[in-house]
């Protein structure tokens, strides 16, 4: 008797030993788990994902024009005024683009003053592979509506109190006024182009925007008439406005929707006014204004007016 309860002591204990290491060696099996009741589960492994950026897309109500991989660089935007005008806008990112002062063959004066390559009045070999945009720059010199500097050197007396856009020696660009807003401290101007007084100042139209004559003698004495400006938002993007038949009103509330807080005239009248935008750094360029009187490619072959060129930096 004592013998046979023995033995089942000693198989139940083998038995529980057995089990034991069945479940130790079932948990230590790959893919398995073992549940309180001891039995085995499978494991699920999911997957690693790997998620693509989602490509970039223009501000709303804009179209691209020159897109990275990472951002859109050069749009553009047709908004039709309360006047009937239609203006077409321009807009650079800041810290993509160089811009770059341009004289002309026969305005602003350059009797006696060598200009560096990308400042004279054809687009240099240096600039064209990374060309995206070309737009006119102000009235001639001898208006008296400002001065002009390009690559250190003046052309025409600086005025203090006019619009002006100043462009520094990485060709950043800042609109506003010469003496006041800019050049902006620690940061000296290479290039400056002044035209009148500001368009647009603190994100609201000049108090004299319905004075139409102040803003440049027009042809035939027509109010309406071909005029672009250049503003600036508070991000420090570039915009321009364009439009072959326009009142300074026009511009300014264009520039004023689309969110430039500042904004300066530059040329008026049919055979100055022009923007010309590329797809791709050194690419063909397109007229962007309709009806524009110049070519697309008239700053390629000289110009006799002063302009400036948009150059990708990514």
């Amino acid at each position: 008797m004592i013998l046979a309860v023995a033995a089942a002591v000693l198989m139940s204990a083998c038995g529980s030993t057995a089990s034991g290491q069945a479940q130790s060696q079932a948990a230590r099996r790959p893919g398995a788990a073992t549940d309180p009741a001891g039995t085995s589960t499978p494991v699920t492994t999911v997957p690693a994902t790997t998620t693509t950026p989602a490509p970039p897309v223009p501000l709303p109500g804009w179209s691209a024009v020159r897109t990275t991989a990472t951002a859109v660089t050069v749009q553009r935007r047709t908004i039709v005024t309360a006047n009937g005008s239609t203006v077409t806008l321009a807009l650079f990112p800041a810290g993509a683009y160089r811009l770059v002062l341009h004289a002309g063959s026969s305005d602003p004066p350059t009797r006696g003053v060598v200009l560096p390559a990308d400042g004279q009045s054809v687009i240099s070999a240096a600039e064209r592979p990374l060309l995206v945009g070309a737009f006119n720059g102000g009235f001639q010199t001898s208006t008296g509506s400002g001065g002009v500097e390009i690559g250190g050197q003046v052309l025409a007396a600086l005025q203090p109190g006019r619009a002006s856009v100043v462009i520094d020696a990485n060709g950043q660009a800042k609109v506003g006024v010469y003496g006041q807003t800019v050049p902006v401290p620690g940061d000296p101007a290479v290039s400056v182009r002044q035209n009148l007084g500001l368009l647009v100042q603190g994100g609201v139209v000049s108090p004299g925007i319905s004075n139409v004559l102040s803003w440049g003698a027009t042809i035939g004495g027509r109010l309406a008439v071909a005029r672009s400006a250049l503003g600036q938002d508070a991000a420090g993007d570039l915009i321009v406005a364009a439009s072959m038949s326009a009142l300074p009103v026009d511009l300014a509330s264009a520039l004023i929707e689309v969110g430039a807080t500042t904004a300066m005239e530059l040329d008026i009248n049919p055979e100055w006014v022009q923007l010309d935008l590329a797809s791709s750094p050194g690419g063909p360029l397109t007229a962007a204004v309709p009806g524009q009187v110049r070519p697309a490619d008239q700053y390629l072959s000289g110009w006799t007016r002063d302009f400036f060129t948009v150059l990708a930096t990514s």
